[in-house]
C-alpha cells in the first residue's frame, strides 16, 4: 500500500491514473472470434465453449427442467435474500418511470417525449471464481420495468454443463426466461449478431474481464448498443479523524478482493486515521479466503492524506470513481461537493456491500473515470425517449416564417419549401 502525504495538485494526474494496458493483441483475437461467431453461428459458440470454458454442449439453452433443478439446489435463505434484493431493486427504479408532459412552445406548437423501451436487449453475467447472480438482478429487473419484450442472458457453464444455480434462480425471480450456457467473447458475439439459437438483440448489458469489455465495445462500432464502457472495479473511501477505522478498512478490502486489476484508494484528512485504517487492513486481509488476490491488488492501492475536506472532495472528483464512500461526520455537506462518482454511500454504516446487493441502487456502474461522464444502469437504460411535434394551422403561422428563413440563410432550398408550401396554402384559405 502506498501512503502519500498532502500531495500537490500538479501531481494529482499520477494519483488518479488507472493502469494502462496494451489490449492490441487482444482486440486482434477478439476481432478473430466475434468474426468466426457471424459467420457460424451456434457451431463457433460450442467450440469456443470447448476451448476457454472446457465443456462440450449439445445445446446452448438452458431448459425448463435445468431451472427447475436450480430452485431446488439454492438454500431457502440465499432464495429469500434474493427476493429481498429484487424487491428493493424494484421499488427503486420503478420509482424511475418517466412520464412526458406536453409542451406549447409557441401557438398552435405542441412538442412532448414519450419512453419506449428498447425491444431486444442481452445480459451478460460472469461465472469464474464468483458467479456474479446479484447483477442478474441488477440487469433484469429494471428490464422487465421498462417493459423490454425479449430479455436474453448469457452466462458461461461449467465443466459439467451447469448454469451456477444461484444464478438461474435470481434469473427466474427476476422474471429471465430466455437463458444461453456461453461465455466470453463469443456470447457477446452472439448476442450481437444472432445465431441459431441465441437471438440478436439491441443492447448488451453486464460487465467481465478484458475480453468481454473490448468485444463488447467492438460490436457497439457497428452492430448493437451497449450499456456503457468499463474498466475494473474500484473504490474510493474518504475519511476523517472520526471515521471508524475497522469499517473503512473492511470497505477497501471488500473491493479490493475482486481482482488483481482492481483499484483501491482512501482519501483521509486525519493521519492517525489513516494509520489506524492501514493497520485493520493488515489485520482484517489475513482472516480473508481470497486473501492472495486481495494482497495483489493492494499493492497499487493508494492512502492520501490530505489538508481538509475540500481537498478531498477535490480530489474524489479528479478521481471519478466507480464507488464513492463518505465515511466521515459531515457527509451530508461533502456529498453537496460530489460532481464525479458512479454511486454514493453515505455515513459509516453505508458499505458499498449494501449498494452490491440489496439497497435498491444498480450496481452496474461506470468505471476508469467514466463517470465524468456516464450514469450507471438505470431505467432508462432500457428505454429511448422519443420526440412527438404537432403543428396546427396556428403553429404554422407562428413559426413559419422563421423556419423559411433559417432554412434560406443554410441555403437548404427544399427545408425552406416544404414550410412555404404550407404558408401559401393557409394564406390561400383567406
Amino acid at each position: 500500500m502506498h501512503i502519500i502525504k498532502y500531495p500537490p495538485k500538479s501531481s494529482w494526474n499520477s494519483i488518479v491514473e488507472r493502469p494502462h494496458l496494451d489490449v492490441s493483441q487482444l482486440n486482434e483475437t477478439v476481432s478473430d472470434i466475434l468474426r468466426d461467431v457471424k459467420e457460424r453461428g451456434d457451431e463457433a459458440v460450442k467450440q469456443y465453449e470447448a476451448k476457454f470454458d472446457y465443456v462440450e454442449l449439445d445445446t446452448l439453452a438452458v431448459s425448463g427442467e435445468e431451472i427447475d433443478e436450480a430452485m431446488q439446489q439454492v438454500s431457502d435463505e440465499l432464495i429469500a435474500s434474493l427476493k429481498l434484493a429484487h424487491r428493493n431493486i424494484y421499488k427503486f427504479h420503478e420509482a424511475q418511470k418517466f412520464d412526458g408532459d406536453k409542451v406549447e412552445t409557441a401557438d398552435g406548437v405542441i412538442c412532448w417525449q414519450k419512453s419506449v423501451a428498447i425491444q431486444k436487449i442481452g445480459l451478460y453475467i460472469p461465472g469464474g471464481t464468483a458467479p456474479l447472480f446479484s447483477t442478474v438482478l441488477m440487469l433484469a429487473t429494471p428490464a422487465k420495468i421498462a417493459g423490454c419484450e425479449e430479455i436474453v442472458l448469457c452466462t458461461p457453464p461449467n465443466r459439467e454443463g451447469k448454469v451456477h444455480p444461484a444464478i438461474l434462480a435470481a434469473a427466474h425471480i427476476a422474471g429471465v426466461s430466455k437463458i444461453f450456457k456461453a461465455g466470453g467473447v463469443q456470447a457477446i458475439g452472439a448476442m450481437a449478431y444472432g445465431t441459431q439459437t441465441v437471438p440478436k438483440v439491441y443492447k448488451i448489458f453486464g460487465p467481465g474481464n478484458q475480453f468481454v469489455m473490448a468485444a463488447k465495445q467492438q460490436v457497439s462500432l457497428h452492430d448493437v448498443a451497449i450499456d456503457m464502457p468499463a474498466g475494473p472495479s474500484e473504490v474510493c473511501v474518504v475519511a476523517d479523524d472520526c471515521s471508524n477505522a475497522e469499517f473503512v478498512a473492511a470497505d477497501l478490502l471488500s473491493q479490493a478482493e475482486h481482482g488483481i486489476d482492481s483499484q483501491v484508494l482512501l482519501i483521509c484528512t486525519s493521519e492517525s486515521m489513516l494509520r489506524k485504517v492501514e493497520e485493520q487492513v493488515i489485520i482484517q486481509l489475513a482472516k480473508l479466503p481470497r486473501k492472495e488476490l486481495a494482497a495483489k491488488t493492494l499493492e497499487n492501492s493508494k492512502l492520501v492524506l490530505v489538508h481538509d475536506a475540500d481537498e478531498a472532495m477535490a480530489l474524489s472528483n479528479a478521481y471519478a470513481p466507480e464507488h464513492l464512500i463518505l465515511s466521515v461526520e459531515n457527509f451530508e455537506a461533502m456529498a453537496e461537493k460530489v460532481i464525479n462518482a458512479g454511486s454514493v454511500f453515505m455515513g459509516q454504516w453505508s458499505c458499498e456491500s449494501a449498494g452490491d446487493y440489496a439497497s435498491g441502487t444498480n450496481h452496474t456502474l461506470p468505471t476508469h473515470q467514466y463517470a465524468t461522464a456516464y450514469s450507471g444502469v438505470n431505467l432508462d437504460s432500457y428505454c429511448r425517449k422519443i420526440t412527438f411535434q404537432h403543428l396546427s394551422e396556428v403553429g404554422v403561422r407562428s413559426i413559419g416564417k422563421a423556419v423559411v428563413n433559417m432554412a434560406e440563410h443554410e441555403q437548404l432550398e427544399a427545408h425552406a419549401n416544404a414550410m412555404r408550401l404550407r404558408i401559401n396554402c393557409i394564406n390561400a384559405k383567406k
